[in-house]
């Protein structure tokens, strides 16, 4: 289980990083790839920037305690190799699939993404990492269970 540790503390600093670009503003919305869109709302006093990285944050919180509790380190959780699976799919088809869909999309902000190149690698890297942890921990969960 220790890429299922690795892989829900990776995501338990995602969250909190989403708190922090909160409260960065603007500059962390830009550099974090959020897009100029989010940033200009984020200058301008919208609270949209606000809640979509508040819910993010929360739901990346969520999804690490699960891994946590996948890995033994909390109580068992209502669904949990359910819900493990999908944070685990979710993951990998995120690390999968964000460079290709940037490559074809012609929208703006997929455009601003294709000029962060190395962003989308990087981060395309560390969610197939996570992904591959929490699949790892999902299959020995559930393979335990039959022993």
């Amino acid at each position: 289980m220790i890429l299922l540790k690795l892989a829900a503390g990776m995501v338990g600093m995602a969250s909190l990083l989403h708190i922090m670009i909160l409260l960065g503003g603007a500059d962390w919305y830009r550099f974090f790839g959020a897009g100029e869109a989010m940033a200009i709302l984020s200058e301008q006093g919208s609270s949209y920037p606000t809640l979509i990285t508040a819910t993010i944050a929360a739901v990346l919180a969520t999804w690490s305690v699960y891994g946590l509790s996948g890995a033994g380190l909390l109580p068992k959780l209502p669904l949990r190799k359910i819900v493990l699976a999908g944070i685990a799919s979710i993951f990998l088809l995120r690390g999968a699939l964000a460079i290709p869909v940037v490559l074809v999309s012609d929208s703006p902000y997929m455009q601003e993404l294709a000029d962060k190149m190395t962003f989308m690698m990087i981060t395309s890297l560390i969610c197939l990492f996570i992904g591959t942890g929490y699949a790892v921990g999902t299959y020995r969960l559930m393979t335990a269970d039959r022993k």
